[in-house]
């Protein structure tokens, strides 16, 4: 499993560890990723995600998973997060549809 983040794309940086000493050696950052299962409203169901803490933040701050995803550049979303745009998207264009016909 990839340590990426599905909706910002946030991965493992590379950096210094540097000691009292001043010596340099290499290291990873890694980013701090949690399973969190996200409750769509607009698809009516329960989605699972590796998500980063700073994107469970930006999540809760647009409004839940729905807004976020659709305000999100695509480009930055995960295959399975992009499937669940399209999908979001997809049901809130049904949506006006039914109520007009």
């Amino acid at each position: 499993m990839s340590r990426r983040c599905e909706l910002t794309a946030k991965g493992p940086l590379v950096g210094h560890k540097v000691s009292h000493s001043n010596i340099k050696t290499k290291r990873r950052f890694l980013p701090n990723l949690c399973n969190v299962t996200f409750i769509s409203d607009a698809l009516g169901r329960n989605v699972r995600l590796r998500v980063s803490t700073n994107a469970l933040k930006s999540v809760d701050h647009n409004g839940g998973l729905d807004a976020y995803l659709l305000k999100a550049r695509a480009d930055l979303l995960s295959p399975r997060a992009l499937e669940l745009k399209r999908q979001i998207e997809k049901k809130k264009a049904e949506a006006p549809a039914a109520k007009a016909g």
